[in-house]
């Protein structure tokens, strides 16, 4: 049997693509080849997501571009659940046709298909978009899988810890050897402040640090590795940058997260609460990033001298008087302004440490 060739595009090919925008793209393609008027398509989607609840992915015909449009928070307002009809109805065609890819899914939380015409179709036309929609069901269902596996694993490992989990990398091995800058961050009398504090309270002054510094860290290119009670560690990988530029985000990071607590502190005040103080640490070297733990439950993250210096390091800020210490193999790489501290033993560290500060 001779099919259209989007159908058997659906059923051959579309199972082996990248994601939601390559399967659009390829998809109004292959029904523009098959004679349909198209203007535009838009593919919407729930996004397995902390923060995102659906992603709609619209297709202009006369560029081939896509862009994504994001709708946050844990309900979908009416007026983004409907941004795929409304964006393809401003293209100016003349009619939008729309189909839940699963006949069984309930309309706010199914997946959608939605084309631009510009011209009325016909009967032929229109039962083929309806096909279309039910034979991308079991492609969309694997991409859609594919997706929440990813989402799931960055957002409890990080995005490049994920990568290399959704490459294979599911049994205890020695791992690679990466070069980073580190950075070890934790709040200071947060033991006291668990004792004295009802349990919700604390999440939700952890959550609200963790915002700030693991926030910060992202928007200067870093990932978080662990949150380890109420410390962080995080990384600035080398490689795509040099070690100043790795080095110089890491800082960068950390002044953002001092803003940011500030800020936080302030409406801290304004409720009568204490601000709450945090210390950092950062080093560079060379870290074992792999598995570790028992044949059936791994932990994914870093090990080394230089991940046991950072952490040994932030806890001289408090004796110190500083909320931030660098190291002095950091010192060599960084471009910022520093001030030397002279060198300390730290507990554990056999080689005394040259300590610097970042100069006010």
């Amino acid at each position: 049997m001779q099919l259209p060739s989007a159908l058997s595009f659906l059923i051959d090919e579309a199972i082996g693509l990248s994601g939601a925008e390559a399967f659009l793209t390829a998809l109004g393609t292959k029904l523009v080849a098959d004679g349909l008027p198209l203007a535009g398509g838009a593919l919407t989607q729930a996004a397995p997501h902390p923060i995102i609840a659906r992603r709609t992915w619209l297709w202009r015909a006369d560029t081939g571009r896509v862009v994504e449009a994001m709708g946050f928070g844990p309900a979908m307002p009416a007026e983004q659940a409907n941004v795929g009809r409304d964006w393809l109805a401003g293209l100016g065609a003349t009619i939008v046709e729309e189909n839940f890819v699963s006949a069984t899914a309930a309309a706010s939380d199914g997946t959608v298909l939605g084309w631009a015409v510009t011209r009325p179709l016909s009967a032929s036309e229109s039962v083929l978009l309806r096909e279309t929609a039910r034979f991308a069901a079991a492609p969309l269902a694997v991409l859609a899988a594919r997706s929440t596996l990813a989402a799931l694993l960055e957002t409890y490992l990080g995005r490049r810890s994920a990568a290399q989990v959704l490459a294979g990398r599911l049994r205890r091995e020695p791992g690679e050897t990466i070069r980073a800058a580190l950075l070890y961050a934790d709040l200071r009398g947060f033991t006291a402040l668990s004792e004295e504090t009802p349990p919700q309270e604390v999440v939700a002054v952890l959550d609200a640090w963790f915002d700030r510094i693991a926030g910060a860290v992202h928007a200067f290119g870093g990932e978080v590795l662990k949150f380890i009670g109420d410390g962080v560690l995080a990384i600035f990988p080398i490689g795509e940058r040099d070690a100043a530029a790795a080095c110089d985000a890491a800082l960068r990071s950390i002044a953002a997260a001092r803003a940011g607590m500030d800020h936080l502190d302030r409406a801290r005040a304004a409720e009568d609460l204490a601000p709450l103080q945090f210390g950092a640490a950062l080093h560079v070297g060379e870290m074992l990033w792999g598995n570790i733990g028992t044949a059936d439950r791994l932990d994914f993250t870093a090990i080394g001298p230089a991940v046991n210096l950072v952490s040994r390091l932030e806890g001289l800020c408090r004796p110190l008087g500083r909320p931030v210490l660098l190291s002095g193999a950091f010192a060599a790489e960084t471009t910022q302004p520093l001030m030397p501290l002279g060198e300390h033993r730290l507990r554990g560290i056999a080689v005394p440490c040259a300590v610097f500060a970042p100069r006010e």
